[in-house]
């Protein structure tokens, strides 16, 4: 890089790091190869994009970039899990320095990522289990998401009801979630899971509503349903109100929007509660993660963001409206204190 070169990309990091809220200072002090970060390159492999939650992850994927000064390249393999494997071999191929591999299946990705590593590519796996140690696994603490939703469901309806559970085997987080949903229902025997269904079927939300109406038509007794993915949850809702059922259901959840709040808070919504992280703060914490990475510095195995209990009753004694207001008026939704070096400059507020 020639010394022309060089002012140009301190004066930028200078400027992205006011940005940020950050001293031109402090952002001279950040390692390498941030010290020259317009020449780093990251990857982000999609493997699920539809719906809110992917939508505000990659926001927070995009500004965390941004803060840093990195290239960040998108790759969506819209649930195609071989062309979510070819799209690794492309970002190798593109010389990218990391890469954060977003869900995904485990025996498609294992040797995508393998070859990554081979290449000399640091990577960062986000709620897909690629079971190679090398790779740092960023994680929504899935099981204290279904626990702290599952909780609240003993508190409103106690400890027996006739439940239907909408579950995707394969998919990591839905998985970690499954396994505390085995563990209440063999603490409360009185729970009793009348039917299981699921579908990640393009839209997720419609496709799991079609299967939910002939649920609710066969199981007419049940009171609960547990639908640990926002998607699920809004397709649930459709057939329970078409239904005409919102006022025997009650709908917990995990993960969390602007328009799902909106659902809540509708007159005589079933959907009572879940439990979720900010799903902005989740896609900073993976680039800070890989970042760290690149830097040289150790981030553990499991990378853990802390989820929050939101209440439908929450949301109305607080006047919660979006997911702005859900940030305002619960702090440890806003941000979450996980991968942040000193060095590290953060998203403007």
């Amino acid at each position: 890089m020639d010394f022309s070169r060089r002012i140009f990309m301190k004066l930028a990091s200078s400027a992205m790091a006011l940005a940020a809220g950050l001293s031109p200072a402090l952002a001279g002090e950040m390692p390498a190869p941030f010290d020259n970060a317009g020449d780093v390159k990251i990857a982000l492999v999609r493997y699920l994009s539809t719906g809110d939650f992917f939508q505000a992850y990659l926001s927070g994927v995009e500004s965390q970039a941004a803060a840093i000064g990195v290239d960040l390249r998108i790759f969506d393999s819209r649930q195609d899990a071989a062309l979510q494997a070819d799209m690794v071999d492309q970002a190798i191929a593109l010389g990218v320095d990391g890469i954060i591999v977003q869900h995904g299946l485990t025996e498609a990705m294992q040797d995508a990522v393998q070859r990554a590593l081979d290449a000399g590519i640091k990577v960062v796996a986000f709620d897909v289990n690629v079971e190679n140690p090398a790779v740092p696994q960023v994680e929504q603490s899935d099981r204290d998401l279904a626990r702290l939703a599952l909780e609240q469901a003993i508190i409103d309806n106690g400890e027996a009801w006739k439940a239907g559970y909408v579950y995707v085997p394969g998919i990591a987080p839905l998985d970690r979630r499954d396994e505390t949903w085995k563990i209440f229902r063999e603490k409360y025997a009185g729970i009793d899971e009348a039917a299981v269904f699921g579908t990640l079927d393009n839209p997720i939300a419609n496709s799991v509503a079609n299967q939910a109406r002939s649920v609710l038509q066969a199981n007419p007794d049940i009171t609960v349903m547990f639908a640990p993915y926002d998607e699920f949850a809004k397709g649930v809702k459709i057939a329970v109100d078409e239904a005409g059922l919102s006022d025997q259901i009650k709908i917990y959840s995990a993960d969390v929007s602007t328009a799902d709040i909106s659902a809540m808070l509708e007159e005589n919504s079933a959907w009572a509660a879940t439990a979720a992280t900010n799903p902005a703060v989740v896609g900073e914490v993976s680039v800070r993660t890989l970042a760290m990475l690149l830097a040289g510095e150790e981030v553990g195995h499991n990378v853990i963001v802390p989820p929050t209990l939101i209440t439908q009753q929450m949301l109305m004694d607080g006047d919660i409206k979006n997911m702005a207001d859900l940030s305002a008026k619960l702090p440890q939704f806003a941000h979450a204190d996980v991968s942040v070096p000193d060095w590290m400059p953060l998203p403007a507020r």
